[in-house]
């Protein structure tokens, strides 16, 4: 009988011999590289605690807003699914079989995603699974899995050694205590780093604005409606951030705008912001003052400034409604970088000590924005492919978009962004291929020699995301 093998092992390599050949040399040489994962969203309790994972479905499926999309987009609600609802009058599956159940028969939905490859590295090679997942196996997985999270080797600090992770970025809001880093840093040698998202007092129209205010002022002794003090009160957050190993801010917001206001306008619409009165419009110059000023603080500290555009968050109301934020609702929208970031560019960009990363939802911006951007301003440099184009083919294009105007040394490498701890090796091991692949149509195209390739691979892997994140 021949042994299950989801996983070929020239996946994602080109199906031309000589460029194959050449992908499968340039892998070998960066598929062992430890894992720098810059920016992500896991859970900094699940090392602080190093608990063992519950089961299957809460390790795999709820936590997952690309598992779950997928099934909702069939008409599968979210709340046979298990996700914890924001509404108290919202009933939700409790019962973690049957979730991994109703995922397993439905698994036949991800063929040629990157979810499938992902799930299936995670399955067999992290886990152990044997036999392809659907509803006749669903049992005997699921079992299996119970199994193996119940043994030391998966605590979450040793899956962590397991996964060859060197360091690895979580992400909170401006008011978190960072009560788990602390913990971490205390009792554990693994580096887990915060990373400052500001988000939430920054963007009037978060749902927990003036909420957050109020608690920043507390935790800083600032007047934060004053509008001198509310600066200071997030360059005191940044600090502290920082004294707990930050090395970069986060930043997402719909659009690219950005513009220098009066300090006089911005008192006014700092007021409106607090008061609740503040229109859309307002919101917006908020949002791009700030921009600013978080450019100006990132000249001061330090920190990287990671700016995620173009995408509409939250866009189904009703599932935001009855489960909050990021439940897989999220759509990419057009984004204008040129006219957008020209008040930041201009304020920070020329300076090489600064640091941005913009990430965009929009790929047509690649060719005509980001990387004529990037390839001229020294503080400007290119995020990875992101969300929707997270995966192979979205990879390939940013790269071939890419690399023609900005080179390889505007970009940074790759992040895997995620909120599944288990999908982190998977992702990589994805983003490695994909890179030799590109780097093999090169060398088989003559525009580098397999020495570069070689060099450019493992820089793409370690030593660019280690200098852009100052890690």
């Amino acid at each position: 009988m021949m042994k299950y093998q989801p996983l070929h092992p020239d996946r994602l390599f080109s199906a031309e011999l000589s460029i194959r050949s050449a992908a499968r040399e340039i892998y070998q040489g960066i598929k062992d590289l430890p894992i720098i994962s810059p920016h992500g969203h896991t859970d900094p309790d699940w090392y602080a605690s190093n608990k063992p994972f519950d089961n299957a479905a809460s390790f795999l499926v709820t936590p997952d807003h690309y598992v779950f999309r997928m099934l909702y987009s069939q008409g599968i609600s979210l709340e046979s699914m298990g996700i914890p609802a924001a509404r108290k009058d919202v009933t939700v599956e409790s019962d973690p079989r049957k979730i991994w159940k109703l995922f397993a028969e439905n698994f036949h939905l991800f063929r040629s995603t990157p979810s499938r490859l992902w799930m299936n590295h995670a399955l067999t090679e992290v886990l152990g699974v044997d036999e392809p997942l659907n509803g006749e196996s669903a049992d005997r997985i699921f079992d299996h899995i119970e199994k193996q999270l119940a043994s030391e080797a998966f605590l979450p600090r040793n899956l962590f050694r397991r996964f060859n992770i060197e360091v690895l970025s979580t992400t909170e809001f401006a008011v978190d205590t960072l009560d788990a880093h602390k913990k971490i840093q205390e009792e554990w040698d693994g580096r887990i780093v915060t990373t400052f998202r500001p988000d939430d007092v920054t963007n009037p129209e978060h749902p927990k604005f003036r909420e957050h205010m109020q608690i920043m002022a507390e935790q800083t002794d600032e007047d934060v409606a004053s509008w001198d003090h509310y600066l200071e009160a997030i360059r005191k957050r940044r600090r502290f951030f920082k004294s707990m190993g930050a090395t970069a801010t986060d930043h997402g917001f719909p659009t690219a705008f950005t513009t220098l206001l009066p300090a006089g306008q911005c008192q006014t619409l700092l007021t409106r912001a607090l008061e609740g009165t503040i229109t859309p419009e307002e919101a917006e110059l908020f949002r791009g003052h700030m921009l600013v000023e978080n450019g100006r603080m990132s000249r001061e500290d330090g920190l990287v400034m990671q700016i995620h555009v173009g995408c509409s968050r939250d866009h189904n109301q009703t599932v935001y409604s009855r489960f909050g934020a990021d439940k897989g609702c999220d759509i990419p929208t057009p984004v204008n970088f040129v006219d957008g970031f020209k008040a930041l560019l201009n304020e920070v960009g020329n300076d090489p000590d600064v640091t941005i990363i913009a990430f965009s939802m929009d790929e047509t911006t690649y060719t005509r924005e980001i990387a004529p951007l990037a390839g001229h301003y020294p503080a400007l440099k290119v995020g990875p492919a992101w969300w929707f184009h997270d995966s192979p083919e979205g990879m390939m294009r940013y790269r071939r978009q890419v690399v023609e105007t900005a080179g390889f040394y505007n970009t940074v490498g790759f992040n895997d962004d995620t909120r599944a701890f288990l999908s982190i090796p998977a992702r990589h091991d994805v983003a490695r291929r994909v890179d030799s692949n590109f780097l093999a149509h090169q060398v088989c195209e003559h525009l580098l020699t397999i020495d570069e390739a070689h060099e450019v691979a493992r820089d793409l892997t370690y030593n660019l995301p280690k200098k852009a994140y100052r890690l």
